[in-house]
């Protein structure tokens, strides 16, 4: 899945780690979730949504 995680973070001037604390997930989570190995379980996608204020839809792409 594409994500827009790694820009949205740089926007804002936060590490990994800074984002991963307030997501509450590990800094590793973060990193796997930007190179796009892992994909987000839904509640973490509506957490990430929340806190950069985007809908889910702006922040992750389905790549069809």
């Amino acid at each position: 899945m594409k994500n827009r995680l790694k820009v949205l973070r740089a926007e804002r001037d936060w590490t990994q780690a800074d984002l991963a604390q307030q997501l509450d997930v590990s800094r590793q989570t973060i990193n796997a979730i930007e190179k796009e190995k892992y994909d987000p379980s839904l509640p973490l996608a509506f957490k990430v949504s929340r806190l950069f204020k985007l809908p889910i839809e702006d922040i992750f792409q389905d790549e069809e």
